[in-house]
């Protein structure tokens, strides 16, 4: 038999003051600490907030040993819980058919199931809903649990049992309860009296209790080692979770006084949120845009709410002052540090058009969408058939130059670089290019696929713009685009990818837009990914959203972020960014707004301003979207109104090719929808040799692509419509007149 399997208990630590006066014999001194009485299971059925897709769900809760776990209530088939002994003859907080189900679901456990969740109530805080009496709060280091009970009875049960089980561990106690795993006791007496019995010597006895001894108080040292390290562990724990309670009541105050006091000082706060890259998030419990816990096993999608930050009328109060300096007359101001700069608003003709679509002749059928696309999950949008009654009478060629509805930003850029100022030339430049999704707020239905060679073109005199646009390949789907104003001009093209994913739809642009200045200055972009939700239940809306980067041949480049929507997000379609010199790499100014209301910028970097600079008082207004009201059930802006118009003077001008020429376009948008549907029809059938015709060799007419495999506008067409010498031009929609009556 080992000899050391004959220590008793005894204090190491009084064995290390011992060791040299008394070897022979060390004795303990106390007994060691009587544990706290340990609090009886809890258990029940409460609601957990799960997201905004799911709301409430039923959950089984055991509270036992400080800990608080809960299960997922799937019936009485699918398995059980796994709960202890002391779970199972706990006590029961609630009554109904939910409970005595989920005791029987319990009893009746076919299999282990783990928790789906656990709270230890150690390190978390629990609260009382101040404007629910039924609901509570426990809130730890990582997440926030929302529960609901059926009664008040219950909630202030569940409070009881929660607070009691977290008072098991006071604070006061913790490091004894540490400590007394180090007060181990040990006694030499029996293996004193066994090596004797061998007959060893007394000085060989004493060498074997000193040798054991080191090594006790070596494994002593250790024990205290780790005792200390668990100390400051839970210290600090201790810290963090009174700071998290001191921020929140701070935070929840403050929201309150800045409720009260208005916009002013909730303008900084939110400013440096968006400097951060995130949202300021609400602290106050009892508000519903806490952050939800995320459910992966049932949730495909979880959103979180965010709080406002910068909103319409705050952006608009922070530069109503600056707005006052902009004298009538004037298209923007720069007010910078002594001089102070204006450019004036270029003076174009009057040209009277159109600001209604005609009155629809038919009463339009509605059909089930669900049935079309179901089989079309994943596919390329460009492959799928819609009927006409989801389409919008303008093409995609027609949109493109629906970008430009804001022209009047590039000819202030124009100016501001005649002037010499390049940063307040990108900064309009930014502004365009933002401008350009502000007619897509509202618009649910899609543009018209152009026919390969399909073209169109927009002669502007009273925006100063010649705009012309062809459809240049089938597969890919790819449109090219060129303007020219005045000083500048534009360029580009756009293959479109989109695909069905049940409930949405997504887009996203392959190609580079340019905008080039006749001074030389040059600028280049991408648009960001567009998506449209909510397809088959719901309202349908739109969203923008990822980076854009602005490159400039010249001294500065700009970078926008477009802020992706949730499905609650109470301020969506948010714009920030900032714009950078290219020799530096300083930022130099930032831009904020939304890319369907307005886009304002702050001079410098405001980033680096000292503790209680508030620079949306500085936001001077770049760009405003113009609010007329839309008059149609495609919610098309007065511009896009206008962009379809056929007038008898331009009948004799255009070239065959044009969409405005295209009878199913031109059938929806007299509302003749029967005849619409049918040409769309023939017209696809027709659309379906044209990759057998580009596949033969089919270039396109007016464009070419240049060195970077991007097409460039060749030249010729303004001269072939001067002389009306169509030749070689191909009727692509074959037909000889124009069947639908001119509007």
């Amino acid at each position: 038999m080992n000899p050391l399997c004959c220590i008793a208990p005894v204090s190491l630590e009084h064995a290390a003051d011992q060791l040299h006066e008394h070897p022979q014999r060390i004795l303990a001194g106390a007994p060691p600490a009587t544990p706290a009485p340990k609090q009886d299971a809890v258990v029940g059925v409460l609601h957990k907030w799960v997201n905004y897709g799911k709301g409430w769900r039923s959950r089984w809760f055991v509270l036992e040993d400080g800990v608080l776990s809960y299960y997922k209530l799937r019936g009485a088939g699918a398995g059980g819980v796994a709960v202890s002994p002391a779970a199972a003859a706990a006590r029961v907080i609630g009554d109904g058919s939910a409970v005595q189900q989920a005791r029987e679901v319990a009893a009746g456990a076919g299999k282990l199931w783990k928790p789906f969740g656990v709270i230890h109530l150690k390190v978390s805080s629990i609260r009382a809903s101040k404007s629910d009496d039924k609901r509570l709060y426990i809130f730890s280091g990582t997440k926030t649990l929302h529960l609901r009970c059926e009664t008040e009875e219950d909630r202030n049960a569940w409070i009881d049992a929660l607070l009691a089980a977290k008072d098991q561990f006071p604070r006061s106690q913790t490091s004894n309860d540490v400590g007394s795993m180090a007060d181990i006791m040990l006694s030499s007496e029996k293996l004193r009296a066994r090596l004797l019995q061998e007959g060893l010597c007394e000085a060989v006895v004493r060498e074997c209790e000193s040798i054991m001894m080191s090594e006790l108080l070596e494994l002593h040292n250790h024990i205290k080692s780790q005792q200390q390290q668990h100390s400051i562990l839970i210290d600090r724990l201790r810290q963090l979770e009174t700071e998290k309670v001191e921020l929140e009541r701070t935070v929840v105050h403050e929201t309150k006084e800045r409720e009260t006091l208005g916009y002013a000082n909730s303008r900084q706060s939110d400013f440096y949120s968006v400097l951060s890259g995130g949202s300021t998030t609400e602290s106050d419990p009892d508000t519903a845009s806490h952050m939800a816990e995320v459910e992966t096993e049932e949730d495909e999608v979880t959103y979180f709410d965010t709080r406002d930050f910068l909103s319409a009328e705050s952006l608009r109060s922070a530069s109503c002052q600056r707005r006052e300096l902009i004298a009538h007359g004037f298209g923007s101001e720069y007010v910078g540090d002594s001089v102070t700069n204006t450019v004036k608003t270029t003076k174009y003709p009057f040209v009277l058009r159109r600001d209604k679509l005609p009155e629809p002749k038919e009463k339009e059928k509605h059909i089930g969408l669900w049935s079309i696309i179901r089989e079309n999950i994943g596919k390329d949008l460009s492959g799928v058939c819609l009927p006409v009654y989801f389409n919008e009478p303008l093409s995609s060629l027609q949109k493109c130059f629906e970008d430009l509805e804001y022209s009047y930003l590039v000819d202030h850029a124009l100016h501001w670089g005649k002037q010499g100022d390049s940063l307040m030339r990108i900064l309009h430049v930014a502004a365009f290019a933002v401008s350009g999704y502000a007619s897509t707020e509202g618009r649910q239905c899609k543009p018209f696929n152009p026919l390969l060679g399909e073209t169109y073109e927009a002669d502007y005199p009273d925006k100063g713009l010649r705009f012309f646009s062809e459809k240049v390949s089938h597969h890919p789907m790819v449109v090219a685009c060129h303007c020219d104003g005045r000083g500048w001009r534009f360029w580009g093209d756009s293959n479109l990818k989109g695909k069905f994913w049940g409930r949405s739809i997504q887009l996203d642009p392959i190609g580079v837009l340019t905008l080039q200045f006749d001074d030389g200055e040059t600028f280049q972009w991408s648009k960001v990914t567009t998506s449209i939700y909510n397809i088959i239940i719901g309202k349908i809306y739109c969203d923008h959203y990822g980076t854009m980067r602005i490159n400039g041949s010249g001294q500065y480049s700009c970078k926008l972020k477009f802020k992706e929507q949730s499905i609650i997000d109470r301020n969506p379609h948010q714009v920030h960014g900032f714009v950078q010199d290219n020799r530096t790499g300083q930022k130099v100014a930032m831009l904020i707004g939304k890319w369907d209301e307005a886009m304002y910028y702050v001079l410098g970097d405001p980033s680096v301003k000292p503790k209680g600079y508030d620079p949306m008082s500085e936001a001077v207004l770049l760009w405003e979207r113009d609010k007329s009201l839309n008059q149609t059930r495609y919610n098309l802006s007065p511009f896009a109104i206008s962009l379809n118009e056929l007038t008898p003077h331009l009948l004799n001008k255009l070239a065959p090719t044009d969409s405005r020429l295209r009878p199913d376009q031109r059938h929806l948008e007299n509302g003749e929808y029967e005849m619409a549907n049918s040409e769309k029809l023939r017209l696809e059938q027709l659309q379906r040799q044209a990759r057998q015709l580009q596949e033969k060799g089919w270039r396109p007419r007016w464009f070419k692509k240049d060195d970077g495999d991007s097409y460039r506008y060749m030249g010729g067409y303004w001269e072939a419509r001067e002389t009306g010498n169509w030749d070689g031009i191909p009727d692509i929609f074959r037909q000889n007149s124009l069947s639908p009556g001119l509007h």
